[in-house]
């Protein structure tokens, strides 16, 4: 009786130093508290609630690997603990062990059916193993039993929005912060979800209060420039990017986005500390890069390819399930090879002239088209010209990663083509899962993707030069001439607008560049004002659907000497119209490092020459392999001096200009990057030789496709 007096007596005073332990950490005396529970442990090593608490503290440290060893003494010394089974899957969380995590929440719920939180943790559990529809039932039981469970109705609009059920995520949201109202994160994550929905001056407004209440909440000051951006509201975008940066100098997310919205408004001084800025993190590794900025701020191949790895690296990193496996090299059957072009794109977009022609044209015998379209149905011509064009397509609007993923692999897609990559809308995650044997970066980013499960870069030798092979990631597939094929389809060109209509003066020579406004930069506007300046009467037709880019580059022009009213701006219009009117100018000026690409094809199309200057990186010699392939390398210059000195001789010798106007005056689809079968037989070559690689278990190598005859 004395033994088991004397354990008992341990016991409990082990449970009043645990008692104590307690008290001392709701007032934050934690290092007493972890003395006093270290105490009780020595009175009785299997104190359920001394080996949790010493876990919790251990987790706070960062100390995953104790917080578990102490939460499976836990559980052994309290084998009918639900709780200790829920705090050990949270630790396993931690260490990224999901499955096991899983495991112990089940124990848990066994244990205790009604544990509404064992439900909420499994379900986010079930959401990074990637097992959503699970997920959401875990959360919709963990809310049906406790109602009033803020977390778990935020971590279920946190589910719902990653699978871009959006409306529900906001009534998520909603009930989360109905009943913890001021919480920054789900109302955060609400303005998100009202973005995904387009209803993006509410998501301002709700991150406006936000920040009403905690000014320095940087999260919502880096999202509210997000928005504001995508509403063209930059200077005020710029506004919230600093105010963040100010706070929180080495915030991740920010330096990208504030860089793109002062290269979209012509801040020039603003854009160049922006881009310096960038390629110093890259080179530091620093904040992770979007490539698509860093491709459009610097005209450096090698940063380029090493910010794409980071930003792959930080993708992958964070995917929450193992890739889809790769199928059998041996299930083709010598049949047609499966082709699947990925977008985001598949609406009026210049991607469509594109790539709209290759598709229409496949040789239905040797190759199946999918469209995966994972953007949004805009009703236009030209997302019923792409699903004309297809054998199938797929709209995967809204769909996860993983799910298109599982899609791509289920329909059994041999090449999978990525028309996006980095740009905007794109979906590398898909790719990352590895759904398609053959893999694909062509046209819609204009760059390398920096990842390893991308196997091929499809370009030409112009774009992609002997000895360029280190600054990309994939092995490099060169096409006969210009890479792409325009061909705009049925549309119409209408009638060409009067010069008065269009804002110009009628007479004068009309330069013209209708690029978006993020691809100028200071040392070609100082090239155009310099021409304006040379050529009396001349002025300068540029794109003008971004208010405070026309202010800033009327004033760039007035610094210069140049009177504001000859720049002149010029309204996004209908593709027929657009087409129709750059036969009122006279002259295309190319920006550089970033390329006009279908603007560029656009002006040729309907007889306007362009000059270019080729830089070294594949955005800044897209528009040389253009002329070139057009016949017209006499309008490519070798430097800025050089494009300088080409467009004033053009300008001041018309028939110099006359006669580059006559020979884009004849049959358009003579041209190169207008032969669409051209490219289909170079591009189908190059897609053979891909597979048959594939099919002898050989790696991606260089593809030199030497003849282009149509199949």
């Amino acid at each position: 009786m004395r033994n088991g007096s004397a354990s008992e007596g341990k016991r409990g005073k082990a449970a009043t130093l645990v008692a104590e332990a307690v008290e001392h950490l709701r007032r934050g005396a934690v290092a007493e508290a972890e003395r006093l529970l270290r105490r009780a442990l020595d009175r009785d090593p299997q104190q359920p609630d001394a080996l949790q608490h010493l876990a919790v503290l251990a987790a706070q440290r960062g100390d995953v690997a104790a917080a578990i060893g102490l939460f499976e003494r836990a559980v052994r010394a309290a084998p009918r603990s639900a709780d200790a089974r829920t705090n050990l899957g949270y630790a396993l969380v931690l260490a990224d062990r999901h499955t096991e995590a899983l495991a112990a929440y089940d124990e848990a719920i066994r244990l205790s059916p009604g544990y509404a939180v064992a439900w909420n943790h499994r379900g986010h559990s079930l959401t990074r193993l990637n097992r959503p529809d699970e997920a959401l039932a875990s959360y919709d039981r963990a809310v049906a039993l406790e109602p009033g469970f803020a977390d778990a109705h935020y971590n279920r609009g946190n589910l719902l929005t990653s699978v871009g059920r959006f409306d529900e995520a906001v009534s998520s949201y909603d009930r989360a912060l109905a009943l913890v109202p001021g919480r920054p994160l789900p109302a955060i994550n609400r303005a998100n979800a009202l973005r995904a929905l387009g209803r993006l001056d509410e998501a301002v407004a709700a991150l406006d209060r936000v920040l009403a209440a905690d000014p320095r909440q940087v999260l919502a000051l880096v999202n509210r420039g997000h928005m504001l951006s995508d509403l063209k509201r930059f200077p005020e975008a710029i506004a919230s990017y600093e105010r963040a940066v100010s706070i929180e100098p080495g915030h991740p997310l920010a330096p990208s986005p504030l860089a793109w919205a002062a290269m979209a408004i012509c801040d020039f001084p603003r854009a160049e500390r922006a881009a310096a800025a960038l390629a110093d993190s890259v080179r530091h590794g620093g904040a992770v890069v979007q490539p698509f900025t860093l491709l459009s701020a610097v005209d450096d191949p090698a940063l380029q390819l090493a910010g794409a790895r980071a930003h792959v690296t930080a993708l992958v990193s964070a995917m929450p399930a193992p890739l889809v496996a790769r199928p059998d090299a041996g299930r083709h059957d010598g049949g047609r090879l499966r082709i699947a072009y990925l977008s985001a794109d598949f609406r009026r977009h210049a991607t469509v002239p594109l790539i709209a022609g290759l598709m229409e044209r496949h040789d239905s015998a040797r190759f199946e088209v999918v469209a995966m379209s994972t953007g949004a149905d805009d009703g236009s011509a030209e997302r019923r010209r792409i699903r004309a064009a297809a054998d199938s397509f797929v709209d995967a609007t809204g769909l996860t990663d993983a799910a298109i993923a599982r899609q791509i692999h289920a329909q059994k897609v041999d090449i999978l083509v990525d028309l996006n990559g980095h740009a905007l809308g794109g979906r590398p995650g898909v790719l990352a899962h590895r759904p398609a044997p053959v893999q694909v970066n062509y046209l819609g980013y204009p760059g390398t993707s920096g990842a390893a499960f991308v196997d091929y870069l499809m370009a030409d030798e112009i774009i992609l030069p002997p000895g360029c092979e280190p600054f990309y990631s994939e092995a490099l597939v060169r096409l006969p001439g210009y890479y792409a094929a325009y061909d705009p389809g049925a549309v119409s060109v209408t009638d060409t607008p009067s010069r008065q209509a269009a804002g110009l003066p009628e007479q004068g020579f009309v330069f013209c560049c209708l690029n978006n406004t993020y691809k100028i930069t200071r040392p070609v506007f100082e090239v155009w004002m310099r021409l304006l300046m040379a050529v009396p009467g001349s002025v300068l037709w540029l794109l003008g659907d971004t208010p405070a880019a026309v202010e800033n580059l009327r004033r760039e022009a007035a610094a210069r000497g140049v009177e504001a009213d000859r720049l002149v701006f010029a309204a996004r219009v209908p593709p027929e119209v657009h087409l129709a009117r750059h036969r009122l100018a006279d002259l295309f000026l190319d920006t550089t490092p970033v390329n006009a690409h279908t603007t560029a094809c656009d002006a040729l199309w309907t007889g306007l020459p362009v000059v270019t200057c080729p830089g070294r990186s594949f955005v800044s010699r897209v528009a040389a392999s253009l002329l070139i392939s057009a016949g017209f390398p006499e309008l490519v210059a070798a430097s800025l001096a050089d494009y300088e000195a080409l467009a004033l001789r053009l300008a001041t010798e018309p028939e110099r200009l006359a006669a580059c106007r006559a020979r884009l005056a004849g049959d358009r689809h003579r041209l190169v990057p207008f032969d669409v079968d051209r490219l289909r037989g170079a591009i189908e070559a190059a897609y053979d030789e891909m597979w048959a690689l594939h099919r002898a278990g050989e790696p991606p190598r260089t593809i030199t496709v030497t003849a282009a005859t149509p199949c």
